[in-house]
């Protein structure tokens, strides 16, 4: 021990000692200390040098400073030294540099109150720190009660959470925000909302139990005691409050600076509504009871606003309005009766006035007579055994008694509210299991203390001892746990003290004894206590100088009580015969009910009346026990040890959690410590206590691998050895003798106090000299380099200078040859071009010669050839002309001989013909001849009728189509003539040309006239543009300086106009980002409701299947699916619903309709809030216009007068334009009319309805364009009235209906109607936006056609008027020229459009009648006789089979839906369509199937088709929504189906990509377009539900992983570590790394790719991801501070590559997810820079852009150094970064939002899959579906 401390006091090293001013002050030793030294030569932090005399008896040495590294730990458990001094430095350190109010101590969270807001209470940070361990993120009040509510659902055992501390030290926010925390994790069990019903109750109480103090602006002025029900799922279900010692005196008396109760003021700050007019309420300073403290305002608080919150509470907790109005009368009452003024009629009597206004008020306000309150305020009733006397009282016993009875009023009224907020709290569930939150005053000293103050300090000292015994409890669990060797600590114990208090004979029962007594008074009370406890009992204690007071020694100080009032205030009397002129009322049923338990009440709850003090004393009654109206004789102290003893009772029943409020000084100012006041609040608090038992035994504990990894500096090579624990042992033993200071258990090492301290210095002092041995090696490997490097240098100038001069002698002797190569190559160059000129001269010569003698030959050989072919043509002709000759003299000749020969036959023939042999010979045989020709003829005969009958149909369809082409030629012989007609009128103008043309030749000679004239003219002006020629020219100059200066504007303005329209298009985007999120919030909002409404849907039906077990409800999941798009079915479904359950619903919780209410006033602000921003828009957009308009409002007069000039030349044209369309359709009428009966007439019925709607649309078009024209601004005002009126209608009725409501049926009715009203309304609002922004881009592009054309007319206006008369006159002409010929050519364009119409329908004429001739044809080959079917034999014919053209559609019958939605939807296993069939298969199938219902135009299937897919979708994610595999791959096929609707709906933008099969197979007769949306909207909910669930997959190993795991190992320091983090509520289930995140999200991204999702999806899925990842990181990271260090930011910049390097090899960084880490990127770059001087705050303002202010400073207070080299960052530095981003406008949220998800987008993805290609497979069990 000697050695250790020879050791630890040495020169500098550094300890405490006591100072009267700041209780301790740091010093310094300047001299080793010896073991004879009677002193300490100190040096204080100032300079200042002390000898520091030792206690010659004890030899105590001053308390030694934990070292820098440990201080601001979050544990106080965690410094080595445990005392004072360094408890209260810690603390101090912590709240005013670091900014932090909460640290553990041990079990204890000590909070000290900021007098500040601060951002640390938010829905984020109870999400980060919701299932955390306690010791694994920053103190705070949250993790106490995320322990409490883990430990509750362990250990199966109820909880409790203990806040005490002073007045103004923050309990009652602690309170509130602990319960905060439990309604938001847990939920409630029900749709009644019981987590917003506990924390409503927060606003009541604080409104009639807080009152302003000089001390705290919402004292709690009562004690409660708050149990939270849970039921077995651990959700809230009810709660249950009760009340301490409310303080009554407050009602009646108010000390200076101070205010009454809330609920008074709030009341008189709002007695101008109409609903308090009969209240008869005016200021606050009009009344008594209010104005005494002339402090009757708060600063930041609105009184007004806040009676709105507790009425809305009131409302929230089922007390109706009648109820809340009665509570205000009994306020006002109160009031008005503190003003009654009592005068004296004499010395023993009193009188109130007659009509005294504030007592009439009173009376009317509680419905009693005036005469029987003025009688009973002045006088009172003794009875005796056998008479009753009224007696009158003095004026002041009567105003005591008016006091009194006030706040008897307030008490009872108060217990009433109470009782009414634990029924609306109850529940009929069971309870499980609950935590109790008990805020309760804590210790009190004043210079007066009275029975109050003794009250007070007696539940302390039985909360001091139940809090000892729970420490020292688990001192002694851990030490057994690790089986350590168990001596006992000497702690204080209490029970001394409270025997004193509560015993027997003890001051409560000598007190009460004492008010039984008919003449006890408080000096005989005194007496009795001096005879009884002054020698017996060491704790009570007499005052020297006074006799009636007594003093008792309690655990944190004495406290000294004055005897007087003790008696009046444990008897607590009021006058009785007031109380039965109140129960008297008659008109007030709420007064009679606050009074009618009087005679059944358990406990007493008014006081009598005090003269003075600060507090006066109420128990809130125990409903729980039933007692006799003896006990309601029970004094004051006896009813507050009850209520106490069962107070304590719960506690010890439960696992108590303590938090301790500290205030920090008396003056409420933000961030100033008080040590005084300070270390006064720890002593009574019992942190002190904490830390003595803690000092006692082993305070210091490592695990053995924390010691090893700390502490591995200290051992040698040799010591470390496999075993870990060995190694500690052997190494501990070598460096700490005393075995008696440490302790080896079975996980961890237990060390004394100031051990770690000692083993920190060795490590240090180790490592000191390692950095010594370092610094040497490095300084000399430094000047060795710099010599090295000093020699490199000389023989490099060496080596150069050398080498310059070698260089230079080389360098001549290259010139000297250089110069002979130069004049060889020149002279043989001159040489060399002599001789080509002579070369060229004869080339030239010899060319020329040559290309005469070839065109001489080539003369000669051309008219040699032509004269050969001139023979050769003239030879021919001739030998033609013999061969001609030849021939035809030939076949004459041979036609002579062969007549002759003819004529010798023909004789011969007639010979043999007369002879009769010959003849028989000839005709033998004939007869069967004949007879089969006779045969052959009658067959012959039957095929000539049949073909016969052919040729007749033929001719009969010939002379139909001859007919119909004969009127088709009609009609365009008629159409030829039209166009005849119209090249007459192109003669008939041109012949108005050529007049025009005459005209233009008188007008010529008119013009030389003119021009001789102008000569003159021109001479004359000659000399004065002479004159003009100076002034031009000095014009000129200004005329450059001006269009410069307005080039540099323009220029100026131009580079304005970009940044503008830069920054508003990055607004725009923002907008629409921010727009599409909120749009999807809804999506999820909604979606969130509808699960909601089916659950108590569901829940409505088991209940009515329970009560009526007869009867059964048949399922409609189509209609009411369908109705979630349709506002009629919905509707319908709605009233199909409330018929079913009308019985149920009438029984209702009335919290669930207030509920809905509040979700319809929601719904509506959001709706005016939509409306709003529509206006907005509407109102920025006007105002461009109108300045845009602003701007060519001077060029209006002469834009509009050419606008009615070419009005009326449109006019015209259009009239010539109608006629000819008249014409063309009299000529296309008569066509049909001549072929009527013709197959191809609907073709010209067609054409001719075409004709009508194209003239039709062009009519309306061109009253558009008028209208649009001239009414621009006008048509935008009301479309801008016309949506006001729309949104503002509908609204408005709700509102009015919503009012009228009075049963929950009506009230969902309702509510589901304005949910569809409000999304019908949205769909209405984006509808007419689009119709909008259309409308106005239309009009914008026909204003700047008609500006352009304005512009051209006036350029040529300026140039005609420039032009002489006669040019002028044929400019226009030529101008009109132009325009008549460019309205030919649009006519001819026309003409050319009709007639290509023409061709088209001729084309599909003539396949009609193709088709028409196939059909007839057909029909003539069937038309065979039965009979001769029957003769002929049939021979089979082998036909070939034609394969089957797919169409791509699947059909089904209607009753296999289900089957198909069940076997494709429901029944479908993710993994084996994704592993073994196409992506996006089940959406092809159903794509295909609905394109059959299309194809059969049959919207009955399609609508039922689409609906049931849709539910189906949703009920499987319900199902398996947790399933990320189910999740994706649904969010893969919808989205697929989602494109295939586009795809294939026929629109051209979503048609370009498609191939020509594809386009065949569009749909044909529905527009799914709204379905298209209301499937993006599910797609966006399967994204936003696929987030979830890869969120909750990933969120375990995000800290594990980027935080805790060291990467890069040994990077990373092990600190000591508190108590916390070693009673952490949940056991290791092993640690993820970052290879686990990687793993994680390899998974996630190769299933999506097996899914075929689409990779711009991906992207946008990755990028979330990596935002949760940063955001949960850098949250965690702001939240701890043992993260917050050098060697964790290299840490987490690793991760972070890795990461990178995960994106880059999935070729994911474009993504943006890259991004989303900055802010981490950032924060870990923080903890690395530099943090000292004004370069380094500069340098990090710049690089941590994407880190809010606060996030900054966050970071820099929790900086941590892990080693002594480290330097802790400075409060200046901080506050020059803090100064330096004052100007930043950003978000003061301190944490990312982690539930925040960025708005998806589907880009369209069209498939090059043909779906006639597909097959389905047998596995799907879809063999009811026939292929198309």
């Amino acid at each position: 021990m000697n050695r250790e401390l020879e050791y630890m006091f040495v020169q500098s090293a550094r300890v405490w000692i006591p100072d009267a001013e700041e209780v301790w002050k740091s010093a310094e030793l300047t001299k080793d200390y010896k073991n004879d030294d009677a002193s300490l030569q100190l040096m204080l932090e100032d300079g200042t040098t002390i000898d520091h005399k030792l206690d010659p008896k004890t030899k105590n040495l001053p308390y030694l400073r934990n070292p820098d590294i440990l201080v601001g730990e979050n544990d106080l458990t965690a410094l080595s030294y445990l005392h004072e001094p360094a408890v209260l430095h810690n603390l101090k350190v912590r709240f005013i540099d670091s900014k932090l109010i909460y640290t553990y101590c041990g079990i204890v969270l000590v909070a000290i109150n900021p007098y500040e807001t601060l951002p640390i209470y938010g829905t984020d940070i109870i999400n980060a720190y919701s299932g955390q361990n306690m010791g694994d993120m920053d103190p705070h009040i949250f993790a106490v009660a995320e322990e409490a509510y883990k430990q509750m659902a362990r250990d199966e055992r109820n909880q409790s959470i203990i806040v005490s501390g002073e007045s103004g030290a923050g309990k009652t926010v602690s309170a509130k925000y602990a319960m905060r925390y439990f309604a938001t994790v847990s939920g409630s069990a029900s749709e009644a909302n019981v987590e917003e019903k506990v924390l409503a109750s927060n606003p009541i109480m604080e409104a009639i139990g807080n009152a302003k103090t000089t001390r705290n602006d919402n004292s709690s002025r009562f004690g409660k005691y708050i149990e939270i029900g849970f039921d077995n799922r651990y959700r809230i279900i009810g709660a249950n409050m009760r009340t301490y010692l409310l303080e009554k005196s407050r009602v009646v008396f108010q000390a200076d600076e101070e205010r009454n109760y809330h609920i008074f003021y709030q009341l008189c700050a709002s007695a101008n509504q109409p609903e308090f007019k009969n209240l008869r309420l005016s200021t606050a300073n009009d009344f008594l009871y209010t104005r005494q403290g002339r402090s009757p305002v708060i600063e930041g608080v609105d009184d007004a606003k806040e009676l709105c919150t507790t009425r809305h509470a009131f409302t929230l907790l089922g007390i109706n309005e009648s109820y809340q109005i009665g509570l205000f009368q009994v306020l006002a009452a109160i009031l008005h009766l503190g003003n009654v003024e009592i005068k004296d009629r004499d010395s023993d009597s009193s009188l109130i006035a007659p009509n005294n206004r504030h007592l009439t008020a009173f009376c009317e306000l509680v419905g009693v007579t005036y005469q029987d309150m003025s009688q009973w305020l002045c006088h009172r009733k003794l009875k005796t055994a056998t008479e009753t006397y009224i007696k009158p009282l003095p004026r002041l016993q009567a105003t005591n008694a008016r006091d009194a009875l006030s706040k008897h009023i307030y008490a009872k009224l108060f217990n009433w509210i109470v009782e009414h907020v634990n029924k609306a709290l109850v529940t009929n569930v069971k309870q499980h299991s609950f935590i109790g939150v008990l805020d309760i005053y804590g210790f009190e000293t004043f210079e007066i203390n009275s029975f109050e103050q003794f009250c007070i300090n007696y539940a302390n000292e039985k909360l001091q001892q139940q809090f000892n015994m729970h420490v020292f409890k688990l001192e002694q669990e851990e030490y057994m746990k690790e089986q350590i060797p168990w001596t006992l600590i000497d702690f204080y114990d209490n029970q001394p003290c409270i025997n004193l208090i509560e015993a027997k004979m003890g001051i409560l029962d000598l007190l009460d004894e004492e008010c039984k007594m008919p003449k006890g008074s408080d000096d005989s009370w005194a007496q009795k206590l001096y005879n009884t406890h002054l020698k017996t009992c060491s704790l009570f204690e007499k005052p020297r100088m006074s006799n009636r007071a007594f003093i008792i020694q309690h655990f944190a100080d004495k406290v000294e009580y004055q005897c007087e009032g003790f008696l009046e205030k444990n008897k607590d009397t009021v006058n009785e015969e007031q109380i039965h002129v109140l129960k008297a009322s008659k008109k007030f049923d709420l007064l009679v009910e606050l009074f009618q338990d009087e005679e059944k009440a358990t406990t007493p709850t008014g006081q009598v009346p005090g003269t003075g003090g600060r507090t006066r004393l109420s128990i809130k009654p125990d409903k729980g026990r039933d007692t006799s109206s003896k006990e309601h004789k029970k004094t004051v102290g006896c009813q507050f040890r009850n209520s106490l003893q069962m107070l304590m009772e719960t506690l010890n029943a439960t696992t108590p959690h303590y938090v301790r409020c500290i205030k920090p000084n008396d003056f409420k100012l933000a961030f100033s410590f008080d040590p005084k006041r300070a270390v006064q609040q720890l002593r009574a608090c019992g942190v002190l206590e904490t830390i003595r038992i803690s000092a006692a035994g082993f305070p210091s504990r490592w695990t053995y691998q924390e010691f090893f990894s700390r502490y591995r500096v200290l051992m040698k090579q040799k010591d470390v050895l496999p075993d870990k624990k060995l190694t500690c042992r052997n190494v501990l033993e070598k460096l700490v003798q005393d075995q008696d200071k440490y302790q080896f258990g079975k996980t961890k090492i237990f060390f004394r106090a100031g051990q770690v301290a000692y083993l920190e210095k060795l490590r240090a002092d180790k490592l000191r000299a390692a950095c010594i041995r370092i610094q040497k090696t490095i300084r000399c490997w430094l000047a060795r380099k710099k010599y090295l490097r000093q020699r490199s240098a000389v023989i490099t100038i060496q080596r150069f200078t050398r080498g310059y001069q070698a260089r230079c002698l080389v360098k001549f002797m290259r010139r000297t040859q250089a110069a002979t190569v130069i004049q060889k190559y020149q002279r043989m160059c001159v040489e060399r071009k002599r001789y080509r000129q002579k070369q060229a001269a004869a080339l030239a010569m010899q060319t020329i010669l040559r290309a005469y003698m070839a065109r001489q030959k080539y003369q000669a050989l051309l008219r040699e050839h032509k004269a050969v072919i001139i023979q050769k043509h003239v030879r021919g002709w001739l030998a033609r002309c013999w061969y001609k000759r030849c021939l035809e003299a030939i076949v004459y000749l041979q036609c002579c001989i062969r007549r002759m020969r003819a004529k010798r036959e023909l004789k011969k023939l007639k010979i043999e013909a007369r002879s009769v042999e010959h003849f028989k010979k000839l005709n033998k045989g004939m007869e069967n001849k004949i007879m089969q020709l006779q045969r052959k003829i009658d067959e012959q005969n039957k095929d000539n009728r049949v073909i016969s009958e052919k040729l007749v149909s033929l001719e009969s369809s010939y002379a139909s189509e001859s007919e119909r082409m004969r009127g088709e030629l009609g009609r365009l012989r008629g159409v030829e003539e039209d166009a005849k007609n119209k090249a007459n009128q192109v003669s008939s103008l041109l012949e108005e040309l050529e007049k025009l043309r005459k005209e233009l030749s008188v007008t010529q000679q008119e013009k030389k006239t003119i021009e001789d004239w102008a000569q003159k003219y021109r001479d004359e002006m000659e000399k004065m543009v002479s004159e003009l020629k100076d002034q031009n020219g000095l014009l000129k100059k200004e005329k450059d300086d001006l269009n410069r200066m307005i080039q540099e504007q323009s220029q100026q303005m131009t580079e304005k106009m970009t940044r503008a329209i830069a920054q508003e298009t990055q607004q725009l985007e923002t907008d629409l980002n921010e727009e599409r999120s909120r749009y999807q919030n809804l999506l999820t909002e909604h979606l969130r409701l509808e699960e909601k409404y089916d659950d108590l849907k569901e829940e409505l039906a088991h209940s009515t299947n329970v009560s009526k077990p007869g009867h059964r409800r048949t399922d409609s999941t189509h209609s009411s699916n369908e109705s979630e798009y349709t506002y009629n079915s919905e509707y319908a479904e709605l009233e199909d619903g409330s018929r079913v359950g009308e019985d149920v619903t009438r029984g209702m919780d009335t919290s669930l309709t207030l509920k809905l209410q509040k979700r319809v006033t929601e719904l509506e602000q959001e709706k005016q809030s939509l409306r709003n921003e529509l206006e907005n828009r509407e109102e920025q957009f006007q105002r461009a216009r109108a300045r845009d308009d602003a701007q060519f409002r001077k060029a209006r007069g002469a834009e509009l007068e050419y606008e009615s000039l070419k009005r009326q030349e449109l006019e015209s044209e259009n009239k010539k334009l109608r006629h000819d369309l008249a014409e063309m359709r009299q000529s296309l009428l008569g066509g049909a009319a001549a072929g009527t009966g013709a197959p191809g007439s609907p073709a010209y019925k067609v054409l001719l309805d075409q004709l009508n709607a194209s003239c039709e649309e062009l009519e309306v078009r061109k009253e558009e364009v008028l209208i649009l024209r001239s009414q621009l601004v006008s048509q935008k005002e009301a479309m801008h009235h016309k949506d006001e009126k729309e949104t503002m209608t509908e609204p408005s009725v709700f509102a009015k209906d919503v009012n009228k409501l009075k049963d929950a049926d009506e009230l969902k009715q309702a509510y589901v109607g304005l949910k569809d009203t409000n999304r019908l309304l949205e769909q209405q609002l984006q509808a007419q936006r689009r119709t909008y922004d259309s409308e106005v881009e239309s009009l914008r592009g026909e204003l700047q056609n008609v500006k352009e054309e304005n512009n051209r007319q006036q350029q040529l206006l300026a140039q005609n008027l420039q032009l002489p008369p006669e040019a002028r006159i044929e400019a226009s002409l030529q101008h009109e020229i132009t325009r008549l010929t460019n309205e030919n050519l649009d006519l001819m364009e026309q003409l050319e459009k009709q007639d290509r119409t023409i061709r088209k329908l001729k084309k599909q004429l003539k396949v009609y009648s193709k088709r028409i001739g196939e059909m007839g044809a057909g029909q003539a080959e069937g038309q065979t006789s039965p009979g001769q079917m029957v003769e002929e034999p049939i021979h089979p014919v082998n036909i070939p089979r034609r394969e089957k053209d797919f169409q791509g559609m699947l059909e089904y019958k209607k009753e296999d839906e289900m089957k198909l939605v069940k076997n494709l939807i429901l029944e479908l296993k993710p993994r084996g369509v994704a592993v073994n069939l196409i992506p996006g298969l089940p959406a092809y199938i159903l794509f295909m199937c609905l394109r059959h219902a299309d194809y059969l135009n049959d919207d009955q299937k399609v609508r039922t088709l689409l609906t049931s897919t849709i539910n189906s979708i949703k009920k499987i994610l319900k199902k398996r929504g947790d399933d990320f595999e189910t999740v994706s791959f649904w969010l893969a096929n919808t989205c697929r189906f989602l494109h295939c609707l586009k795809q294939y709906s026929g629109d051209e933008a979503f048609m370009k990509h498609n191939t020509s099969r594809q386009n065949e197979h569009c749909l044909s007769n529905f527009d799914l377009a709204e379905y298209r949306q209301v499937i993006s909207d599910l797609a966006i909910q399967i994204y936003q539900q696929l987030v979830k669930c890869m969120e909750n997959i990933l969120q375990p190993m995000i800290v594990s992983g980027m935080l805790e795991h060291e990467t890069i190992q040994g990077v990373s320091g092990v600190k000591p570590t508190g108590l916390r983090k070693r009673t952490s509520s949940i056991a290791d289930e092993g640690t993820y790394t970052l290879d686990s995140i990687l793993r994680q999200l390899s998974a996630f991204h190769s299933t999506m790719c097996q899914h075929g999702t689409d990779p711009e999806l991906i992207k946008q899925v990755v990028k979330q991801l990596f935002y949760i990842i940063g955001a949960v990181t850098l949250n965690n990271l702001l939240l701890r501070k043992d993260m917050c260090s050098w060697s964790k930011g290299m840490q987490i910049r690793y991760n972070v590559s890795q990461l990178e390097e995960w994106l880059r090899d999935k070729g994911l960084m474009n993504c943006g997810a890259k991004e989303t880490l900055e802010p981490l990127i950032q924060a870990a770059q923080l903890l690395q820079v530099k943090k000292k001087t004004e370069e380094d705050a500069e340098a990090i303002c710049s690089m941590c852009h994407a880190l809010t202010t606060a996030q900054i400073v966050k970071v820099l207070n929790l900086y941590t150094p892990v080693n002594e080299f480290e330097e802790r960052v400075s409060v200046a530095f901080i506050r020059t970064i803090q100064t330096r981003l004052r100007d930043r406008s950003e978000s003061p949220q301190l944490l990312m939002d982690t539930k925040m998800i960025y708005p998806v987008t589907f880009p369209f993805s069209p498939s090059s899959l043909a779906l006639e290609t597909i097959q389905i497979p047998t596995s799907l069990n879809l063999s009811f579906l026939t292929r198309v």
